[in-house]
């Protein structure tokens, strides 16, 4: 076993694509699979399944997304498009990509809970490959809980997913290995929020652009023991930061600890960090842990739905997305946040204004808002991204001057 977590993520990734190309040549069925699907389903069946948004983001991650974006647009894409779904669409012609390669799927399944674009995106991919498309619709959660009538028809599309895997398999699904499953994937989650939880302590441990890189496993093994493993690992790497008073850097000091609301620019990874930890901000939380928290009773199918329902932050109204933040800000004692407007996550962009200002009105944290993409490099400006980071730093500073003035 690797020396230590982040040892542990780098040999997960490699292996996941290996063994999964090998799979695929061995004649095992291969499923490419929306981020927060009932995965337990597809690893009861001993599926081997991958993540087209994980996959986007690695080839993100490397800049390497101007080709598959062009391609994509020369075929009549709208760049408004979200560009993980530009990039996987490409890729799903050509193939190949310089990160890593995926090997192409026998059948897709879709959960709607992170966005609806998913819906058209895999409807387009089973067109064009002329495979199988499971769907597993969530509704969006207007009131501010799960309503049972959703979580009944969520219950009854499970059942009816396993029987079309029954179907594409030619085998019978086995609910005893599903009950083993579910509780390793709800151990898995456990250490997850525990190990992201500990980022509260002062200084915190975790520099949290780390969660960006753990997160790739949660995607793609949260029913492995390996991931569970993984997580637990990490929480007592970070628990012995936390016992030696280490903070999130060697070379200086944790001075502002932000929430980072949206997901990452992939193509300026290194940028964005940089730019924080020069001025000392760290990030400590995020919106994005919790909604692999997919938390529920082992054996209990409709609140395995109710689960995947309503813990994606996406798939909730604009109150809990509001208490979630005021939540996390308090928790992680949060001297400000920074709000990407993602071009490719209209949902989440649409309501940041509105959640930014019922945020600064519930809690007093400032908040920033920047403009970028998570994959398309051409609608981030280093410029503007900088200047928001710096206006953000001289906001928290003039809020702890007034608080040590209070105190006083």
């Amino acid at each position: 076993m690797p020396r230590t977590s982040k040892e542990w993520v780098d040999e997960m990734l490699r292996d996941h694509y290996r063994d999964a190309r090998q799979a695929k040549e061995d004649g095992r069925l291969v499923c490419w699979s929306t981020s927060i699907a009932p995965q337990e389903l597809l690893t009861t069946m001993d599926i081997v399944t991958m993540y087209p948004e994980n996959h986007a983001a690695a080839i993100g991650a490397r800049r390497d997304t101007e080709p598959f974006i062009a391609y994509t647009e020369r075929k009549g894409y709208s760049s408004d498009l979200c560009s993980y779904a530009r990039v996987n669409l490409a890729y799903a012609e050509l193939q190949h990509s310089e990160a890593e390669n995926m090997p192409m799927p026998d059948f897709l399944l879709c959960t709607s809970n992170i966005c609806h674009t998913v819906i058209k995106w895999y409807e387009n991919l089973s067109k064009e490959l002329n495979i199988p498309l499971i769907m597993f619709d969530t509704p969006f959660n207007h009131t501010d809980q799960v309503q049972d009538h959703n979580a009944k028809y969520m219950k009854g599309q499970l059942y009816h997913i396993i029987d079309q895997l029954e179907e594409i398999t030619g085998r019978k699904f086995d609910y005893e290995r599903l009950r083993e499953v579910m509780e390793i994937s709800n151990e898995t989650c456990y250490w997850w929020k525990k190990a992201t939880e500990l980022a509260a302590a002062h200084p915190s441990p975790l520099d949290g652009f780390d969660i960006f890189n753990y997160m790739a496993i949660i995607v793609f093994a949260r029913g492995t023991t390996q991931a569970r493993d993984l997580f637990h690992l990490w929480h007592d790497e970070l628990q012995e930061k936390i016992r030696l008073h280490q903070g999130p850097w060697k070379d200086q000091e944790e001075k502002y600890r932000v929430l980072w609301d949206g997901i990452a620019c992939w193509p300026y990874l290194r940028y964005t960090y940089k730019t924080l930890k020069k001025l000392g901000i760290n990030m400590v939380t995020s919106t994005y842990p919790k909604s692999w928290t997919v938390s529920y009773e082992t054996g209990d199918i409709e609140g395995m739905a109710r689960a995947y329902s309503g813990n994606v932050y996406p798939n909730r109204n604009l109150n809990y997305d509001v208490d979630n933040m005021v939540g996390l800000a308090r928790k992680f004692d949060l001297d400000g946040i920074i709000f990407h407007s993602n071009r490719s996550c209209k949902l989440m962009d649409f309501r940041q204004y509105e959640v930014q200002r019922r945020v600064l009105e519930a809690c007093g944290v400032p908040s920033v808002i920047f403009d970028g993409d998570q994959t398309d490099p051409r609608l981030f400006s280093e410029a503007q991204y900088e200047t928001r980071v710096q206006a953000l730093a001289e906001m928290m500073e003039t809020n702890r001057a007034k608080k040590g003035r209070a105190a006083q």
